[in-house]
């Protein structure tokens, strides 16, 4: 075990995790139904089946899916069917809040509720060793750092213009937002329970000669299967009622290609967060390895804060308010790093 090597792997998913966004500011024409439902088609659908083949030993993918068993994979179906609903909210969260902001609410919920539910349902007690409370104790600066650039938030929201909102969020809209975001970081954290539910299939991938490395990837083919399941039914549904579907068709070739360029970018990055988070668990020590997914949303706030000063979403916002956003980014690095003391 590298706890180092494991924190260091479940940093570059959240480069790419906290980046994923940035690629739909070059997507032209299309509603945001409509560059959701294309991204997700590279995230949820594509990708997953293509890290798969790669990384599995030639030839036993099939037989990996095949052997295990279906209740493993129908509740990690599911579980990404609820998982949806936070990823769908998580979409909007941004769009009404920005890149830094609306993740740092979703994803802190998302961080705490993703670490201990697992641990309390496995029946682990968290106060009974050392490793247990570093966990506890990592969560808690996760949720701290959370509350310090939520501060950072409302002091920005107050600072600022509504031109100034509206020129670095196009539709910034704080109560909905906020009331957004909290729903997505708590049905965000299902996610983690697919993995849990998944167990079995990773077993299966260990026993066809899976690289440890790579054994979480046969488990997120179902778990993005049901994600992709909850947002095509919505985005198909807004695509009819805002008759947005015209996104696909009536633009010349050019910008169909531009924005399925870009989407598929998107796309491909935000799996990236789970490719290496699923390498960098398998690294982390036994009893904190339940510590990796609040590693996961820890960094992906800490970047995607950085992310949002460089696309000048905090334009506006007095010296205070960037002095607390960055105590809060560093209060959320610092919690990744308490693993290394287990």
């Amino acid at each position: 075990m590298n706890p180092v090597a494991g924190i260091l792997l479940i940093a570059l998913g959240s480069i790419g995790a906290a980046s994923f966004y940035v690629p739909f500011k070059k997507v032209k024409e299309w509603a945001w139904e409509s560059y959701w439902l294309a991204q997700g088609i590279a995230a949820w659908l594509i990708a997953p089946w293509l890290f798969a083949i790669i990384f599995i030993p030639r030839g036993e993918l099939i037989p990996i899916l095949h052997e295990a068993p279906s209740s493993a994979k129908f509740m990690a179906v599911m579980f990404g069917i609820l998982w949806g609903f936070g990823g769908l909210t998580f979409g909007l969260s941004i769009r009404y809040l920005g890149v830094a902001l609306g993740q740092s609410i979703a994803l802190g919920l998302c961080a705490a509720f993703g670490t201990l539910i697992p641990a309390a349902v496995a029946g682990q007690n968290l106060f009974s060793s050392r490793a247990g409370i570093l966990t506890l104790t990592g969560v808690a600066l996760t949720v701290a750092g959370i509350a310090v650039i939520g501060y950072a938030g409302a002091l920005k929201s107050r600072e600022m213009s509504e031109k100034d909102k509206r020129a670095a969020v196009r539709e910034f809209a704080l109560k909905k937002g906020i009331l957004i975001a909290v729903f997505a970081g708590v049905m965000s954290a299902c996610f983690n329970f697919g993995f849990e539910a998944g167990k079995p299939i990773e077993a299966a991938a260990l026993a066809h000669g899976t690289n440890p490395l790579f054994q979480k990837n046969p488990t997120l083919i179902f778990i993005l299967l049901g994600g992709f399941i909850t947002n095509l039914v919505y985005c198909l549904y807004l695509n009819i009622k805002n008759h947005t579907y015209r996104d696909y068709f009536r633009f010349p070739g050019n910008v169909i290609l531009n924005n399925i360029m870009f989407t598929t970018l998107a796309g491909f990055l935000w799996f990236l967060q789970f490719h290496f988070f699923g390498m960098g668990a398998s690294k982390l020590p036994q009893g904190m390895a339940v510590f990796g997914w609040s590693i996961l949303m820890a960094l992906n706030i800490a970047i995607s804060n950085i992310w949002g000063i460089i696309l000048r979403e905090w334009k506006g916002s007095g010296t205070k308010t960037i002095a607390i956003l960055l105590i809060g980014i560093a209060v959320l690095i610092l919690s990744t790093f308490v693993v290394k003391l287990g």
